[in-house]
């Protein structure tokens, strides 16, 4: 069965459910504030309680203050924050996180892309158990080109995925960004044995599909 949700705050999911949606998805940093202390978080998760729609996903995983690849990457602050994050996720029934989190992943100039690479799959080794034991997956969401210079293909993000070789660490194909770059449709076909979470938007605006036909 597949489920649709809509990336959106929680503040609207009375309407979203008269719509017909499933699920919202949250933004990591704004939602389980993994940078802040329980009481922070504890209203957000009354809020969820008495919601028409469950939170089962969230985004913005990374904060571009806590880089994981370049020449300071801080792998155990971002460690420290992910065990937060996945704890509250899962809490909040979250089991997917998606990590896009460009800012934090972008490759500074002059930096080896190959070490770069290794770099991140270092972190995400490290990052699979965590999330297994709070149940969360998380789904690598390659970027286009213009948002971000790592991982901007479904290819490439698989790659990464397979490196890992973890099964708590799984692929996103974002029809968004596949658009923005030229890629191919079949690659979500090439690589759906790794996929595990989906993103679609119109290629214009990022509205939702039908907004510009």
């Amino acid at each position: 069965m597949m489920n649709i949700g809509i990336c959106t705050s929680l503040s609207n999911a009375a309407a979203l459910k008269q719509a017909g949606a499933d699920y919202i998805e949250e933004n990591v940093q704004t939602f389980l504030v993994p940078l802040e202390p329980e009481e922070a978080f504890a209203p957000r998760l009354d809020a969820l309680r008495a919601a028409a729609l469950p939170v089962t996903a969230a985004n913005c995983f990374l904060p571009g203050s806590l880089p994981c690849v370049g020449p300071g990457p801080r792998q155990g602050d971002i460690l420290r924050y992910a065990d937060t994050a996945f704890r509250r996720a899962c809490a909040a029934g979250i089991t997917r996180i998606v990590f896009g989190s460009g800012g934090s992943r972008k490759i500074p100039d002059g930096f080896p892309r190959d070490m770069a690479r290794g770099q991140l799959v270092a972190l995400l080794k490290a990052l699979g158990p965590i999330a297994a034991a709070h149940g969360v997956i998380i789904v690598i969401e390659p970027l286009n080109s213009a948002e971000c210079n790592f991982i901007n293909s479904l290819a490439e993000g698989a790659d990464i995925v397979e490196r890992c070789d973890h099964p708590h660490v799984r692929l996103l194909a974002d029809i968004y960004h596949m658009l923005r770059d030229n890629q191919p449709p079949d690659d979500i076909a090439r690589y759906g044995h790794l996929l595990a979470h989906t993103h679609i938007a119109e290629k214009a605006q990022r509205t939702p599909p039908g907004v510009a036909g």
